[in-house]
């Protein structure tokens, strides 16, 4: 692995390593990961033992609705848990993919657990 020069994004290569090692999804309790970018948000349902994404949802979608960044990440997550509970999955496991758990990875979480997911 290529050595990251810039600290901001070695801090965060290193604590997602750390997360990594003990969040695993499995076939009955998928992996929730949540990336965002300075526009846009991503979640993903993943079973890592077939490394399969079994639902996914950004705030690219037509269907995400809101008028702040905020407001648009908490419908990603409720829209994910609503895919999750179609595709049979009512756990997750929660991944927040090295970054602080607070704003726009938060909104996700919570809004997957108000849209039914057990995280």
């Amino acid at each position: 692995m290529a050595k990251i020069k810039d600290p901001r994004r070695a801090r965060r290569a290193r604590v997602k390593r750390g997360i990594r090692k003990k969040v695993y999804g499995t076939p009955t309790r998928p992996r929730l990961t949540v990336y965002r970018s300075n526009m846009h948000t991503y979640a993903q349902l993943i079973d890592d033992t077939r490394g399969h994404t079994v639902a996914s949802m950004s705030t690219l979608q037509a269907d995400v609705e809101g008028e702040e960044h905020m407001d648009r990440s908490f419908n990603v997550g409720k829209r994910l848990a609503e895919q999750a509970l179609e595709a049979g999955f009512e756990k997750a496991v929660f991944d927040r993919n090295g970054y602080q758990y607070h704003g726009l990875i938060r909104a996700v979480a919570e809004g997957a657990r108000e849209g039914g997911l057990d995280l």
